[in-house]
């Protein structure tokens, strides 16, 4: 059984930083890719940013570019974001979410149906 755990969510003032960090468990997790999606009160799951199995491709929603970078550490199972430059339109549970196969097509990261095991989620507040 896929388990992912997230962790790193907190209260923060705008243009602060957070570090999220989500740990798999439960399959080989250098196999498959991962991404981030954040859901904020009243709103759909959204987007945020992808990696693929390697590590060597990233893809972001245009919301966060420049300010959020994600990175896995395959050694440690680990899928991280680093968030700087918050702002208040960033609160929302953040969700870890892995992928089904190996590779994926640009396209396919970032849709919320190319990925079959989600954590439980953290939650980020940004006050302004």
């Amino acid at each position: 059984q896929v388990q992912l755990v997230e962790s790193g969510g907190a209260l923060v003032q705008a243009g602060g930083s957070l570090r999220l960090s989500c740990v798999a468990s439960g399959r080989t997790f250098s196999n498959y890719p991962m991404g981030w999606f954040r859901q904020a009160p009243g709103k759909e799951r959204e987007f945020g940013a992808a990696i693929s199995w390697s590590g060597g491709s990233t893809y972001y929603a245009d919301s966060v570019k420049g300010r959020f970078t994600i990175s896995r550490d395959n050694a440690k199972d680990t899928v991280y974001l680093q968030m700087n430059s918050l702002k208040p339109e960033d609160t929302a549970v953040y969700y870890c979410a892995a992928g089904r196969t190996r590779k994926y097509i640009s396209g396919t990261y970032y849709q919320a149906e190319s990925y079959d095991y989600w954590g439980q989620g953290t939650q980020v507040t940004v006050s302004s």
